[in-house]
């Protein structure tokens, strides 16, 4: 054992030394060992990493044409025209749709600021207009005008005579009083 020199000064005021054991040293020299292994890269760090990014590169850069799973018919059937009933309009579509026809409401709007149409655009407005009328009748949303009264209820009296007469025989008695 190594001899330990004497000093004059009391021994309270040092400190403690801590003496280890076998295992404890032991412990502590394998963790420098690990730390020093571990100072460098990982062996083959620069072929693996290339690998794993080159994966995810070549999947980024597939050509999206290669490998189509599609089929791909070999005879060419000839398309089948549609039938009248498919191709006719239910009359409620057809009817939203001229309604909401931009050109048809252009005209309309051109008309109502008092422009005077050529004799094409006129004849394609009051067809479109003939076709709406038709179709909202066909649909039973045309409204009825009132009935005309007859031409006898409004005719003018012959004379301001008749008028006089007329008023003075009115039965005034029928009102409600108040």
């Amino acid at each position: 054992m190594s001899r330990k020199k004497r000093s004059r000064s009391s021994g309270s005021n040092e400190q403690l030394v801590t003496i280890k054991t076998r295992t404890q040293h032991d412990l502590e020299g394998l963790q420098r060992k690990k730390d020093k292994k571990r100072k460098g890269l990982k062996s083959g760090s620069r072929h693996s990493s290339v690998k794993v990014e080159d994966a995810r590169a070549a999947a980024k850069r597939k050509d999206p044409r290669h490998g189509s799973k599609k089929p791909v018919p070999l005879i060419i059937e000839p398309k089948k025209p549609m039938t009248k009933q498919e191709r006719r309009l239910t009359a409620e579509q057809e009817l939203a749709m001229l309604e909401n026809d931009a050109q048809l409401m252009i005209l309309l709007d051109r008309i109502e600021a008092g422009e005077k149409l050529g004799a094409g655009l006129q004849k394609q407005v009051d067809e479109k207009l003939d076709r709406i009328e038709q179709l909202m009748d066909q649909l039973g949303l045309l409204e009825e005008d009132e009935p005309e009264m007859d031409a006898e209820a409004y005719t003018k009296p012959a004379s301001d005579d008749d008028l006089l007469d007329k008023f003075e025989n009115m039965g005034f008695d029928d009102f409600d009083k108040e």
